[in-house]
């Protein structure tokens, strides 16, 4: 018997989680159909391999698990640049997998539901740093696909008692300082891990998206999180809502944006080598800047980064990349 469901336990974030949460002391159950996760990061859980959108096979994993008090919920599709060439298949792993697993969530009576979001709910913001109140406005599919499932989420509260919470985090990044995960997508398009493999070699070069936004050097401007402090938050918002504490739509994020340029140097500085770059056009989807005002779930939750300075999230992402590709 477990006590927590972890979909997407074997990918990125949510092998992280999984590791806060059993240190944290949670039995869990992996659902993962291993798309993009890496079997190995899974470790100790037990791991059924399905998609979350497959009824038949989530009631069978609740009726031989369960019961379960809660959900963790990262299985998803997460480039924004795909998403726009693909939203069809985007709104279905996203949207519609999802309501069948909170569906399946609410059938056996869970208590509490943690949602994977993002900062592409808000679009196009007119204010810096982004608080919740911010108005839902995504310009991009993936965005869109996160603020469908966060309503759901909502109106199922309302109907079901089905409590929630939907972390909205931004640049997740880093790896774990302890070592044997760390990021590794098939292919791989997130600035800091791309730019690491075009230091060592590894690609020939790194494409720099955008030269001519409205910031100050001209490229975009994000809020990087390591991702062992967003596994915290994850740890933190799942205990309270089993214990009827907080819950809703909270940001994860430092409050401090660097550019991609900026990012690029700092990598420069840390590996010993200048990344090799193209300039290119901007993509699809991408805004100028995100930011996050994450002072309600400090506030709420009594947290605080502890590995999110950029020095320390290159580190750690440096040292899984070494020891993965045997730099």
């Amino acid at each position: 018997m477990a006590d927590l469901v972890v979909t997407g336990g074997a990918g990125y974030i949510g092998s992280h989680t999984l590791r806060a949460l059993e240190a944290a002391g949670h039995t869990l159950v992996v659902v993962d159909d291993l798309r993009a996760g890496r079997e190995a990061f899974v470790e100790r859980a037990p791991l059924v391999r399905c998609d979350v959108g497959d009824r038949e096979a989530l009631a069978k994993l609740f009726a031989d698990y369960g019961p379960f008090d809660g959900v963790v919920h990262f299985a998803a599709l997460t480039s924004v640049s795909e998403s726009v060439a693909k939203p069809l298949e985007y709104f279905a792993n996203n949207v519609a997998a999802s309501a069948v697993l909170i569906d399946q969530a609410v059938a056996h009576g869970v208590r509490a539901f943690v949602l994977s979001s993002s900062a592409a709910v808000y679009g196009h913001p007119d204010v810096q740093p982004i608080s919740e109140s911010a108005a839902i406005a995504p310009i991009n599919p993936y965005g869109a696909s996160k603020a469908m499932v966060e309503r759901i989420l909502e109106d199922v509260e309302k109907a079901h008692g089905l409590r929630w919470t939907a972390l909205r985090y931004f640049n997740a990044c880093g790896a774990d300082p302890g070592g044997g995960i760390g990021e590794c997508h098939e292919p791989e398009t997130h600035l800091i891990p791309v730019a690491l493999e075009a230091a060592a070699g590894l690609r020939s070069q790194l494409s720099l998206f955008g030269t001519d936004y409205p910031t100050r050097d001209g490229t975009c401007v994000r809020d990087y999180i390591h991702v062992t402090d967003l596994a915290t938050a994850h740890v933190l918002a799942v205990e309270a809502l089993l214990d009827r504490g907080p819950g809703g739509a909270y940001n994860l994020g430092t409050g401090i944006g660097h550019t991609n340029r900026e990012v690029l140097d700092q990598i420069g500085a840390v590996v010993g080598i200048p990344v090799p770059l193209q300039e290119a056009s901007r993509r699809p989807g991408d805004p100028a800047e995100l930011v996050a005002d994450a002072s309600r779930f400090r506030r709420d939750f009594g947290w605080q980064p502890q590995h999110s300075d950029l020095e320390t999230i290159i580190r750690t992402a440096w040292s899984w990349l070494s020891s993965w590709r045997e730099i």
